[in-house]
């Protein structure tokens, strides 16, 4: 696979979707949870989608239970939390595994082509970040502790 446009995932109604919607865009792909420490990172989130999304720049939101059970909601729970606490309106998704037997292929993919601290694959916690770019090639790799406004700079280094 050379490139992210390969995949195809489901909305956060179940929906499938091709990532080459999003073919031609700036692109960061997080794993997210409603019940986590890093949870206020979705304001920030949010503020960066809003504030460079017409220079086409999308954050993609994939919720994901599989560190400490800090997503335990359906989908519909799930983005009426962001909506109501902190008013996301960037496109959020069904929940993935993101490691194991049953991970995502997006971000088996994700993973492999940005490795983490001491070039491992998994992805240790809630609110990893992958930023892609236009071609739909994988840039960098943020950990969790890494808030949205920290990365701004390499994100409008390749809008």
């Amino acid at each position: 696979m050379t490139n992210i446009y390969q995949f195809s995932v489901k909305d956060i109604d179940s929906n499938p979707i091709s990532m080459k919607t999003f073919e031609g865009k700036t692109l960061l792909i997080v794993n997210t949870a409603s019940e986590c420490g890093f949870t206020p990172q979705l304001k920030g989130l949010e503020q960066l989608y809003q504030q460079y999304k017409n220079k086409g720049f999308v954050v993609l939101g994939f919720p994901c239970n599989q560190f400490g059970k800090q997503e335990p909601g359906s989908e519909k729970e799930i983005a009426q939390f962001c909506e109501l606490n902190y008013q996301v309106t960037f496109p959020l998704f069904s929940k993935v595994d993101v490691n194991g037997k049953s991970s995502s292929p997006l971000f088996e993919y994700l993973k492999s082509e940005a490795k983490g601290i001491l070039g491992t694959e998994s992805i240790k916690w809630n609110f990893t970040k992958f930023l892609v770019n236009k071609e739909g090639s994988v840039v960098e790799r943020f950990a969790s502790k890494d808030k949205p406004e920290s990365i701004e700079k390499s994100i409008t280094a390749i809008l």
